[in-house]
């Protein structure tokens, strides 16, 4: 089996990861406490890693929070772990050894990575250890708890706002200046710039490869409600890598030798309107050469898009025959099954017999369909009055993703129009 060269782990030092691991070396520096907060999917582990290969050794020790088990030894025995300690022996003889041997191999920041997972044990052991490391070995230790959250949300933070004398000390621990911090994902310019380093990574598959052409719409595409629930913004470095590694890979299977628009269009519209459609896989397996025929097929401008009620409405004969009541997914023909998403209920042959008069549950979905197209500017094109699946868009998406149309989906980006920390959602008027 051939793997994708594009599939690979690699470190940019994007933006956020700068931001991110200045904060945390200055913690290492100044062997102080932090809870740290970033969007899920912002780069933080990957970020952690690096500074980890980078100080060497077991200076910096990083482990990830132990899920659904509460007691401590969990957290305890990811330390020793990390450590590359065997876990022999009965836990309550073991604890007390643990930061001897954090001292002596020379241990002076700890990170716990998805920190939202931490239990009242948790955070207790860390207080334990740490008191016994300054009592007994005069050793100071950072602690960085790097958490995934969105908004405004503090993870920890209900707990550490108890006001018994345990939570009170806890807290004490935190830094007096910067307790709580949040990391910001990326603006439009960070992503450009990221865009750049990509081209000069993968160039040697596609040698004309331009991304940063794209930067508007990739990034318009990406701060939309679905994939950016808070409108910060603000784009993730695992969205962007997934749209553009898409995009890429298609391209590259193709012998082409730079992204086709064709294919950041499909990549997108699977990243954002069909973010949660369920996909039917039967038949033969689905082949890259299927997609790939699927998405090279010509797509409708905006004048070809037909009026309600037009016959011409760019579905196939199976999609004319299966839509008395429902809507045929047809991004998904090369898949061996068609995908029929129901948008209303089919109705009985005999009324009489078992018909329901209002749709089942989850079904009822018109009217809200209807004010998303409102909201995205549908009307102008007459969309928004058209049969619409369940993420409501039946969009032909070189109307929705081509930076040379002037007609954009949501907004018009152009370079070096946002300003960091600017909110750049915009309703079309």
């Amino acid at each position: 089996m051939t793997h994708s060269p594009f599939r690979k782990d690699i470190f940019i030092e994007t933006a956020f990861a700068r931001r991110f691991q200045a904060m945390l070396y200055d913690a290492w520096d100044n062997r102080s406490w932090h809870l740290i907060v970033a969007d899920p999917g912002a780069g933080k582990t990957m970020s952690i890693r690096d500074l980890q290969k980078r100080a060497g050794g077991r200076s910096v020790l990083a482990v990830v929070a132990p899920k659904n088990i509460e007691d401590e030894q969990a957290l305890g025995d990811q330390f020793f772990g990390a450590l590359g300690l065997p876990l022999r022996g009965h836990w309550r003889t073991r604890k007390p050894k643990l930061m001897g041997h954090l001292h002596q191999y020379g241990t002076e920041f700890l990170i716990v990575d998805d920190a939202h997972d931490l239990s009242m044990p948790h955070l207790m052991l860390l207080k334990e250890v740490t008191d016994q490391g300054k009592l007994q070995y005069d050793h100071l230790l950072g602690v960085c708890l790097v958490a995934a959250g969105r908004g405004n949300t503090i993870p920890l933070k209900e707990i550490l706002d108890q006001p018994e004398p345990t939570w009170l000390q806890w807290r004490r621990r935190l830094d007096s200046l910067q307790p709580f911090c949040r990391i910001v994902s990326h603006t439009s310019e960070e992503v450009r710039d990221i865009l750049a380093t990509l081209e000069q990574v993968y160039q040697p598959l596609l040698s004309q490869l331009n991304l940063r052409q794209w930067t508007s719409s990739i990034y318009a595409w990406l701060t939309q409600p679905a994939l950016d629930p808070t409108r910060s913004g603000r784009v993730t470095m695992d969205n962007l890598m997934k749209l553009v590694v898409a995009a890429l890979e298609w391209s590259y299977e193709a012998k082409a030798t730079d992204v086709r628009a064709e294919w950041l269009e499909r990549a997108a519209e699977l990243l954002v309107l069909r973010h949660d459609t369920l996909r039917i896989i039967d038949g033969a397996f689905p082949r890259i050469e299927a997609d790939q025929a699927r998405v090279a097929e010509p797509v409708q401008t905006p004048e070809s898009v037909c009026e309600p009620g037009d016959s011409r409405d760019g579905k196939s004969q199976m999609g004319e025959h299966a839509t008395g009541s429902r809507d045929f997914d047809e991004s998904l023909r090369g898949l061996g099954q068609a995908l029929i998403v129901a948008s209303e209920t089919t109705p009985a042959r005999d009324p009489a017999k078992g018909a329901f008069d209002d749709p089942a549950p989850g079904l009822d979905v018109e009217a809200p369909l209807r004010r998303l197209g409102l909201w995205l500017g549908l009307r102008r094109v007459g969309i928004g009055s058209r049969p619409q699946s369940l993420h409501g868009l039946h969009v032909p998406t070189k109307l929705l993703f081509d930076p040379l149309k002037k007609l954009a989906p949501v907004m018009t980006i152009a370079p070096n129009q946002l300003q960091s920390g600017k909110a750049p959602v915009q309703e079309r008027k």
